[in-house]
This record gives C-alpha cells, structure tokens and sequence, in this order.
C-alpha cells in the first residue's frame, strides 16, 4: 500500500497552475527526487504532502497515522535559544520541559549522531550547522516521510558526503531507513540517492523510474519527440488555417466537419504550455590581463589569534580556473580577498598583476538593496544598459536572465533565491573584467541554468576564482584546485574535484605501526615523500585476478537485467515489497561493481610491477 500520494491535484495562486491534474503515488522506503526549473511549484508540492498547504481540487491520500517532518530550503527565523532545545523543539517541547520529556533520550541520540554541540547557541552557528541542527530537529520526530528542500545549499563537502551517507540505508550503519521526498540541483547528491526521479513541468508530473543519469537520458529523447510532434501540430494548424481563409468559393464548398476540427485545434494550440525559456548568458570581456594575475609567495593570515592560512604560495596565470575547497568557515573568502589585495597578509607577499578588471559574485548577497526592483538594481536608475558595445533596454536584457516585465518591476525583497542568483548574474555581466571571483554562484540555481552557466565559464577568456561546494560544478570548470587542509595549509593539485580526490594525502602506516601523509603521486621528479616496498601477487590473488572479468560481467548481466524490470511502467504496481528488493538489489550491485573493479584494477597494478 501507498505512504503518500496524490490523486488529480490542482493549485494556482493567479497565473497558470502551478499543478493541474496531478497523480503520483510514493511507496514505502523508496527514495523520489522532484526536480524541475526554478519557480515551477516544487515547494508548493512538498508543503502539500507535509499538509501545510490545501490543494484547490484534488486530494491528497496519505496512509493513516504516518509521521512527516519537512526541512525548509531555508533557515526559519525566530529559532532562538540552544541547538539542544532547537532540536527538541521537533516532537513540541521547551527547554524547560525537555528534561521531564519521555523521548529526551531520543534528542541526546542525535545530538550525538549528528556531532551537534547541544549547548551553543543557534544563532552562533554557521549556516551550514544551522541546517544540520534542522535535520536533526526533522529527524527527532521519527517520521515515516522526510521531505527535504535543497539539503544541500549552504553544507560544505564533508557535510554533504555525510548526509549522502546517512540518507542512504544501503551505506549500513546508523542511517535513515524511512521513505525520502527530497528537492536538489547538486547532480551527484541526488544521483548517488534517488531511486526514482518526478519532473514538474508547466504544471504536469512526468515519473522516470531509476536514477537521475537514466532520466536525463530518457529526458532529452522525450523532448525531441515533443519538439517533434509539435512541429508536425503546429504545420497542420497552420494549414487549417491557410484554407479557411480562402475567398468566397472556397468557402462555398467548406465542409463544417473541417472548421469544428479546426476550432479543435486553435483551442488546443491556445492551452498549449509552452517551457520555460532557458537563460541566455554572455560575459562582457574586458581588455586583456597581464599573464601573471597574482602570485603569492609564504602568505600567512591570522583572524583573531587564530591561524587560518599559513605558508602559502603559489601563482595563478591569465586564463586559470582555480576552484577553492574547504569545510565552512575555513577561510575561503578571506583567501580570495588575499588574493584580490583586499587584505594584507601577516607574513609574506602577495603582488598582482596588471590591468586587473575584477567582478565579484558575493555568495551572501550583500550587494542587492531589497527596496529596490530589479530593474533598479542592475540599470542604477536608467533604462538602457550597453553590453558588448550595443545599447538595449533594460526589460530585453533581463529576459535573458528569465524576468518577464512584471517580474523585473517587482521588488528585491519578494525574488525567491534562485530569481536573486540570477540578478546577480545579470548586474555581474554588464561589467567588463577579464578576472571573475564567484564565491558559492551555484545555491538555488536550476540545473539548466547552471549547466550554462558551466559553459559559460569554460569559454570564459580571462581567470576564474571559484568557490563552490558542487562536485560536479568544480569538475567541470576547474582547471586547477586550492584545498584547505590541517593547520592552515592550502594544497594545489591540478584539476577539478575527482582530481583532487585522486591526487590529495592519504593515510598510511609505516613499518612502526605510526599513521603518516604519503601523496607520491605529486611528488617531484626523482623524488619520494614514503617509500613503499613492492608486493608480488600471491597465488591466491592470481587467481582472484583471472576470476574477476567473468564475476563482473555475470554481474553487469544482472544489473541490465533489473534496470529493465523498473523501467517498466507496471513495475511500480506490483507493491511496496518488491519495489524495495529490486531498488535495493540495484544498489547492491553497483557498489558490488565498483568494489570489484578498484580490486581489478589493484591487482592488475600489483601484477605490472613484478
């Protein structure tokens, strides 16, 4: 039997519905992800399964007695006091009464789960431990349906692997064995998590069973058949609509059947809904840099006594993309303001380069006025703007940036978070630079926009300093990457994100028993940080190595086999019990797959060297 669902569900607040007609059903322990562009009624959709919300039709069906607990895509003001009576304020509890309350344990567990500090205070927090004091609060409650909108948003990577891992109960462990409806554009974060992918779209839900690589796959076929079959609508149309306009003896011999189809098809080309346009981006380039944009050499930066970068060097070239890495709070602004001359360093020398243009993406915001309309903000009280040395009007250049005209009217204050990203987008490009700082530009951005963006970035002439928590983002922008690691040191490895997993410091033990950094893989030439003696393959892991090609490929049979089965519409009906034992079988194999070709690739490495 169905958790949730809902049943021919419609809602509007003026304008188009932002869902009409729509049905789905969730089953138990099935992990869905909703996806969509910004402002579709993704939100909306959520605040009616939690029951914040009643629909205009339609109803919502949920299975008697089941628990739902919603983390908000922001933080909620007015939280105030401990992170301890925060979180027990999830099952209805004050501070005072927390330590008569029978479930009191329950909010110790998680307090300790989650490495919360139970007697700091919220406010103190950063926002990325904000959040994660959320969850916990969500989580307090034991719910049979959590509902997260964009868990992602404002965690750094350690927090955003560890709630991939708790999130997911094939992982083991003590991790959420509950049934997921979750809201996220980070690509991997919900690749690695979904089971199940819904897509709303001009008020339709469209189901795509299997992970978000397989939707997008399914995805881009669909749009050519509807580009298709559109194309072949609107031809007809246009053919109706050249004969009714014949002269006088044409209409003599009109056949009325042929009008009614026609008025048939004019209503339906009327109702047709039409995607949401995708935002045309373009840079406005400065003048050419000098090569060198800035070289820093044994830099150290202390904020309040404490150490937050310590010896570093390096140099960025004109035409770099340089991402930076590290946990919230690290220091990653202040490296960038280091680098752009804001700050000087406490130690060592940071010189620039010549004819510097700089533009500044802010992650926090602080250069929008929220009582100033959008049109204010980025004309600064004309109407016209010149990119590129053409003049155009302000409303024609914001609709590259997808505000209509009664959008662009309205105030800062009233722009959702993915509408503020992409004002500030739109007042970033209008300024020549050939030096672009983009601190966190990927928070609320739908993924069409921020494929673009993606693209936009790697055709970018000039330097790219970027500072982002999405993996995929920083793998495919990033030439290079800076990481902050222990006691201040920053690390530069070549590449994106997987580069650097692959090149950074692992842990190794010496002939003592002592845990030490290796990182041979970046050592100079001629030179070694560990030496490790060779292993030769014992008989045992020779034939380990001669069995692993057949292993695998009984396995990947196994696995094409089942991605068949859920691709069937059908499969869905057969019941919550088997749903879960395939969604769980195909995780099994994959990571069966990927332990069987690290082993593979281990021992085909060990054989190479005898």
């Amino acid at each position: 039997m169905a958790l949730i669902g809902m049943r021919d569900v419609s809602i509007r607040f003026g304008g188009p519905a932002l869902l009409e007609g729509v049905q789905f059903f969730i089953e138990p322990g099935e992990r869905v992800c909703l996806v969509g562009r910004n402002g579709t009624g993704k939100t909306t959709l959520m605040k009616l399964l939690a029951g914040e919300l009643q629909p205009d039709s339609g109803e919502v069906v949920r299975q008697k007695g089941m628990r739902v607990a919603r983390l908000e895509q922001g933080v909620p003001g007015g939280l105030t006091g401990t992170v301890r009576a925060v979180v027990a304020g999830g099952l209805g509890a004050t501070e005072a009464e927390w330590a008569a309350h029978p479930d009191q344990q329950r909010v110790t567990e998680w307090l300790s789960q989650m490495a919360l500090p139970g007697d700091m205070a919220f406010e103190s927090l950063s926002g990325g431990l904000k959040r994660r004091v959320l969850l916990a609060r969500a989580l307090v409650t034991n719910p049979d349906l959590l509902l997260l909108d964009e868990p992602t948003n404002h965690l750094d990577l350690e927090a955003i692997q560890w709630l991939e891992t708790f999130l997911n109960p094939t992982t083991g462990g003590r991790a959420y064995t509950g049934t997921l409806f979750f809201v996220s554009h980070d690509r991997l974060f919900l690749d690695r998590l979904a089971t199940r992918i819904l897509e709303l779209d001009r008020g339709r839900l469209t189901d795509w069973p299997g992970n978000y690589a397989t939707y997008r796959q399914r995805k881009e076929t669909a749009l050519e058949v509807e580009a298709a079959q559109q194309a072949l609508f609107d031809k007809k149309l246009a053919l109706e609509e050249s004969w009714i306009r014949q002269g006088i003896q044409a209409r003599r011999t009109r056949n009325e059947g042929r009008v009614r189809a026609l008025e048939r098809l004019r209503r339906e080309r009327q109702a047709r809904r039409e995607r949401t346009g995708v935002v045309r981006m373009q840079l406005e380039t400065g003048e050419l840099s000098g090569k060198i944009i800035v070289e820093a050499r044994q830099v150290s930066y202390s904020y309040e006594e404490i150490p937050l970068i310590r010896d570093f060097s390096t140099t960025i070239q004109r035409g770099d993309k340089v991402g930076v890495i590290g946990a919230n709070g690290v220091g990653k602004t202040t490296l960038l303001r280091l680098l752009l001359g804001e700050l000087t360093p406490d130690a060592g020398s940071i010189r620039l380069g010549t004819r510097l243009e700089v533009a500044y993406f802010d992650q926090l915001r602080t250069q929008l006025d929220e009582g100033r309309t959008v049109i204010e903000s980025v004309g600064e009280g004309r109407q016209e703007v010149v990119f590129n040395g053409k003049t155009r009007h302000i409303i024609s250049y914001l609709q590259d940036f997808l505000f209509t005209p009664d959008r662009a009217r309205s105030p800062v204050s009233v722009l959702s978070g993915g509408e503020r990203n992409r004002l500030l987008l739109a007042r970033l490009f209008l300024k020549p630079s050939n030096v672009l700082v983009m601190d966190e530009p990927t928070n609320d951005l739908d993924v069409e926009t921020l494929e673009l963006l993606e693209s936009l970035l790697v055709d970018y002439p000039g330097t790219v300093l970027l500072v982002s928590h999405d993996r995929t983002f920083l793998n495919h922008v990033a030439t290079g990457t800076l990481v902050f690691e222990e006691g201040g040191r920053i690390g530069e490895y070549v590449g994106g994100y997987d580069d650097w997993l692959a090149q950074r410091p692992v842990a190794v033990v010496s002939p003592t028993g002592n845990k030490t950094r290796a990182d041979t893989s970046c050592a100079p030439a001629g030179e070694e940080r560990v030496r490790v003696r060779k292993k030769r393959l014992s008989f045992k892991e020779q034939q380990e190595l001669v069995a692993l090609p057949g292993q695998i490929e009984t396995w990947e049979q196994e696995q094409a086999e089942w991605h068949q089965v859920v691709a069937d519409p059908a499969f869905y009906r057969r019941g919550s019990e088997a749903v879960v034992a395939a969604t769980t079988r195909l995780e099994t194999l994959e990571q069966m797959l990927a332990q069987a070709y690290a082993r593979w690739e281990s021992l085909e490495a060990l054989a190479g060297e005898r």
